[in-house]
């Protein structure tokens, strides 16, 4: 049995991590901290958890993380950075689901964190958590670097694409789309209902902080550079990504479909659709599905492949245990094989 602790347990994927795990046969989840709700039960604050999670959150200097198998740090930019050195050196095993260790020029992470990054050596050695790529690094790692939601569907999107050098990299496009969840639980006007109802707006056109993540992840695929054009949008949903993706073509006879079957066939968390499919967000809400399908509009030069996750899901926390199940020699499906709610 592994045990488990969750650092950061009040926001929206810290609650989705104690979902997920409080069903997995695997684990027993035995801390779970938070500075502003340390001595509160966790089924106080979500009442659905009521009966799954017989837990208080406690505080982070007095919880026993060390005493952990693996740790999962749902915190603010900044923090897991500052927290693992000690963790692995009790032996722990860090999946971090920020941002804190998935850039790996730690002047890069400065650059779009505003931080100085204060655990380089750990960076160094960080494995960056995309089962799909990384399956075999991460089956050892010490430190797991969760992907971000925005790139997990991006880079899933076009990896196929890229590994096969079918388009020309210097022009690919990412219209991508979140629902608020993504936005976190701390109260800002931005994601108040009563402004993001009804209405759906672009925002950080100039660059937005997983620009630099999804370049990284693509131009390893390449084996180059990768000219990308990434514009996120908030639309009034609670949970889901949807991302559009534009390549050219190098030649028009390649078989898109033959190539993504083939590309995630081992993937259990990646559903390539039959052809003529248009995937929609809530096919995947409440579930570790990554689903997409291939186009090749009006049989022209342009490849446009839909991808459609749950941003809390196969975005965060689902990935998260994914990852854990590969770290500890699980069945990687465990805990996530339930289907997606409906409505």
């Amino acid at each position: 049995m592994i045990s488990a602790g969750i650092i950061g347990g009040t926001g929206y994927t810290g609650a989705e991590l104690m979902r997920l795990l409080a069903g997995h046969d695997g684990v027993e989840l035995t801390v779970i901290t938070s500075r502003t709700a340390a001595g509160r039960s966790v089924a106080d604050l979500f009442p659905s958890l009521r009966g799954w999670v017989d837990l208080e959150f406690s505080d982070p200097d007095e919880s026993g993380l060390s005493q952990c198998d693996v740790v999962f740090s749902a915190t603010p930019n900044g923090v897991a950075m500052k927290q693992a050195p000690d963790l692995v050196d009790n032996g722990v095993r860090i999946i971090d689901l920020a941002a804190d260790f998935r850039l790996q020029d730690p002047l890069a992470w400065e650059t779009w964190y505003g931080q100085v990054h204060t655990s380089p050596e750990l960076l160094a050695e960080a494995v960056y958590g995309l089962p799909e790529i990384n399956r075999d690094a991460i089956r050892t790692a010490r430190v797991v670097a969760n992907p971000g939601c925005y790139p997990t569907a991006v880079q899933l999107g076009f990896f196929p694409l890229l590994k096969a050098e079918l388009v020309e990299s210097k022009g690919l496009i990412a219209d991508a789309k979140s629902g608020v969840s993504g936005a976190g639980r701390t109260l800002t006007p931005s994601s108040l209902y009563c402004e993001v109802a009804d209405s759906i707006k672009a925002y950080a056109v100039d660059g937005h902080r997983h620009l630099p993540e999804i370049k990284q992840g693509l131009e390893r695929v390449a084996g180059g550079p990768v000219g990308l054009t990434f514009v996120p949008h908030l639309t009034p949903m609670i949970r889901g990504i949807h991302a559009t993706l534009y390549a050219r073509l190098k030649s028009r006879s390649v078989d898109l479909q033959t190539l993504y079957d083939e590309f995630y066939q081992d993937s259990p968390f990646v559903d390539v659709m039959p052809a003529g499919s248009h995937p929609d967000t809530g096919s995947v809400r409440g579930s570790n599905i990554c689903r997409l399908a291939c186009h090749r509009p009006q049989s022209g030069d342009v490849a446009v492949i839909l991808v459609v996750q749950d941003n809390l899901v196969k975005g965060a926390a689902g990935q998260a245990v994914q990852n854990m199940n590969i770290m500890f020699g699980l069945d990687e499906r465990a805990g996530l094989l339930q289907p997606a709610l409906l409505p």
